[in-house]
Parts: C-alpha cells; sequence; structure tokens
C-alpha cells in the first residue's frame, strides 16, 4: 500500500484519509477548495474535527450558532496563523466560503467531553525549530494543551533548500514519557506549486521504507517510523501535520543514527 495520496487536481475535494481508506484506527483527514458561496457538510457521529481555514474566508454554522468570517488569510504561506473551528462529535456544522476558500477537516475519535469553538490565530504559538539549513516555522493550531480528545494539530513552514522534520523523529511506541503513539498525516502545499519536495517514511527494521516525490495538495500517511522532509532550493514549502493516536501526547525520539546533528548545533 502506497503511503502517498495524490490530489485532485480539480474540483471540490483535494485529497481524503479516513481510518478505512489509511488502515488505521485514529487520524482522519480532508482538504477541500471551495468557490465563493460553495458549501461543505462536516457530521461525525463518534469523532471530533478540527476545521482548518488554509486561506480565504467561511462562515461556519451548527444548529446553536454561526460564526461569520473565519479566515483571513490569502495563501498558507503569509507569515500568519490561520483560524479553525472545534466540533465535538455529534455536533453537524455547514462550511459555506464567503470568499473562495481552502479548508482542511482533521478528525480523531472522542466521546463529546469539549463544546465547540472557535480558534482564533492570536491565540496559537508560533515558534522556530531546527538551525540553519533545518530551519522551520512552526504554528501550533490545537496542541496539547488546548482542549480536545484526540487531535494534535499543526502547520510548518519550511523555507527554500531545508530540511524539514529533520534529523528524522518518530513517535509509534506507546511508552510515555519515552515517547507516545500517533498516527499522523502530511497534507503539503508548494510555493510555486509546481514543484515538489521528497518525503521519505522508514523503520528501524525497514519493515517501511518509502520515498517519495510529493506534489502540490499531497498527502503523506505516516503510520509508524521516521518521516523527513527535504525542500529543494528554489522552492517554499508548508504542511498542515495531523495527528492522535490512544494518548493525546507528543512525545518522540530521534533516529539515532542522525541524533549527532541536534548535539552538534547545541554546542
Amino acid at each position: 500500500m502506497s503511503l502517498l495520496v495524490k490530489a485532485n487536481r480539480t474540483g471540490r475535494d483535494i485529497v481524503r484519509v479516513t481510518p478505512q481508506s489509511a488502515g488505521w484506527k485514529h487520524v482522519g483527514f480532508s482538504a477541500h477548495r471551495l468557490a465563493r458561496a460553495e458549501t461543505l457538510r462536516v457530521e461525525e457521529a463518534q469523532r471530533e474535527a478540527c476545521i482548518v481555514v488554509l486561506s480565504g474566508t467561511v462562515a461556519v454554522s451548527t444548529a446553536q450558532r454561526t460564526w461569520n468570517g473565519v479566515g483571513a488569510r490569502a495563501s498558507v504561506f503569509e507569515d500568519a496563523a490561520p483560524y479553525a473551528v472545534y466540533l465535538p462529535p455529534r455536533l453537524a456544522a455547514t462550511v459555506t466560503a464567503q470568499f473562495a476558500a481552502e479548508i482542511g477537516v482533521c478528525t480523531a475519535p472522542a466521546e463529546g467531553k469539549h463544546p465547540p469553538r472557535l480558534i482564533e490565530p492570536g491565540g496559537m504559538k508560533r515558534s522556530v525549530r531546527g538551525k540553519h539549513a533545518n530551519t522551520r516555522y512552526v504554528r501550533d493550531v490545537l496542541p496539547e494543551t488546548e482542549p480536545a480528545e484526540s487531535l494534535l494539530v499543526v502547520e510548518v513552514r519550511t523555507p527554500s533548500g531545508h530540511s524539514s522534520s529533520y534529523p528524522p523523529h518518530k513517535h509509534d511506541r506507546d511508552a510515555i514519557p519515552a515517547e507516545s503513539f500517533l498516527e499522523e498525516t502530511y497534507y503539503h502545499r508548494l510555493d510555486p506549486p509546481q514543484g515538489f519536495v521528497f518525503q521519505r517514511v522508514y523503520t528501524d527494521d525497514r519493515g517501511i521504507d518509502e520515498s517519495y516525490a510529493v506534489e502540490d495538495e499531497d498527502l503523506v500517511m505516516v503510520p509508524r517510523g521516521y518521516h523527513p522532509v527535504v525542500v529543494p532550493y528554489g522552492y517554499e514549502s508548508y504542511y498542515l501535520n495531523v495527528m492522535a493516536g490512544p494518548q493525546r501526547a507528543w512525545h518522540f525520539n530521534n533516529d539515532p543514527a542522525h541524533a549527532w546533528i541536534i548535539e552538534r548545533d547545541r554546542s
């Protein structure tokens, strides 16, 4: 089974992964491009959802309320965090594009412990990871410090010629605090859009060892193992990560063969 899910280049629905299609238990993700006034219904019986407005502006309506003017970016490559809306299970919502928009819908198992809410960019932590050609820029959309039952959502911009999710790290053992088990998806965007990045997914025993040339709007599934990304010169990378597992905590381990890079950068 390929871990690369190719995008639909036209139409409303760009890419979609469910636990059934992925062969795992936790993470679901879909991305959609909406023309002005076009709608998308989001409804999950046993899963929470985080609707991330990647670009454009939408209204999100439930039976109880409507959030208007959700979204402010023209592109994911702007130096700005996104707007998002959190939905508990069994609460249907209609997303209506007020201007042309692109949205990501992130889902994971939940019981319904948290109310719906608007997540504004001003409340999102922004940080810089790595040094030199490892530098990348992180925006925490739904981190473990914010209310949710399973979902962890983060977006990352990586400059031209840089590596990301590097040194290679993994989170595929349920052994907190040493490491947590989290399935993960990478939804990729490229600027300019004709570009590509390289992503490898591999395990210590090489039971998984896959490398892909990933194009704009493609998605890579990470069921387990290390999963670095390399960005060729001349192109900028963006990806939206969705993670979920048995416990809502992000604890990872670096590939021992490459951990020396971090030690060198600390010295």
